[in-house]
């Protein structure tokens, strides 16, 4: 029997001189604080417009760094999820960062707004994320899944909706998006995990939860603060990022009411 063997897909990323905010790099590494809406590494139907098209626009020598499909990359964030990573530039430093993520040593904490209030002003989230049994591209709370620990601190109570600091543990797929759902308190304006659950809020606060709802205008989540080890140095490295815009004057109009 013949088989046909399609040819080897091509790896070649093409650079694109497109707005990036680079917060500090030397060397080994930089720290990139993503906006909103761009996918980090071309993958199916993102070939172009990515982080990484952007990155090798700005930093030619990253081409290659951990492999050739996502040059550089550590650690992901989704696409409409805004904020910091680190991005190596040497395959020493990439080696360490990668080594440092898996040995829980980088800590990564976001702001994020969920619907609902928490039943505790801190909480420690266990539980398996994997593939959802029912939709293979959405991820989900499952017996086969790989163990995921989120930890989550109640920053400010709305009328129908906490701001929350989360701090990962492990990284995986959606994960705070996908534990804070199945603790019945989606993010704010996530359609995937969370898409019309604001409307089972009623009651007095009915008109400040459509408001809330129409002003997110997508998932209030925001990578604030990474700190790590220097890969080469050693030295210990800290950066944070304010709420941008979109979600800094949601929290403001939120807050105030």
């Amino acid at each position: 029997m013949d088989v046909a063997v399609p040819p080897p897909e091509a790896v070649d990323i093409e650079r694109e001189d497109l707005p990036i905010s680079i917060v500090y790099q030397d060397e080994a590494l930089l720290v990139v604080d993503k906006a909103a809406g761009m996918v980090v590494h071309p993958a199916p139907g993102h070939r172009s417009g990515t982080l990484v098209n952007a990155l090798l626009w700005h930093v030619p020598d990253l081409a290659g760094v951990g492999g050739r499909r996502r040059p550089g990359i550590v650690h992901r964030l989704d696409r409409d999820t805004s904020g910091l990573l680190v991005v190596a530039r040497t395959d020493e430093a990439h080696q360490g960062l990668s080594e440092a993520l898996k040995a829980r040593r980088v800590k990564r904490l976001y702001k994020a707004a969920a619907w609902g209030h928490l039943s505790e002003e801190r909480m420690t989230i266990d539980a398996p994320i994997g593939r959802d049994p029912n939709d293979r591209k959405r991820m989900a709370v499952t017996a086969g899944g790989r163990r995921a620990v989120t930890r989550v601190r109640v920053r400010e109570r709305w009328q129908s909706a906490d701001l929350l600091d989360v701090a990962l543990q492990t990284g995986r797929t959606h994960q705070i998006r996908v534990h804070l759902a199945h603790l019945g308190h989606p993010i704010v304006g996530d359609e995937v995990y969370g898409s019309g659950w604001e409307r089972g809020l009623g009651g007095p606060t009915r008109r400040w939860v459509d408001e809330l709802a129409r002003r997110t205008q997508r998932h209030f989540l925001h990578a604030a603060e990474l700190v790590f080890d220097h890969p080469i140095t050693g030295e210990r490295m800290r950066f944070r990022s304010e709420l941008p815009p979109d979600l800094a004057q949601v929290a403001e109009w939120a807050s105030a009411r």
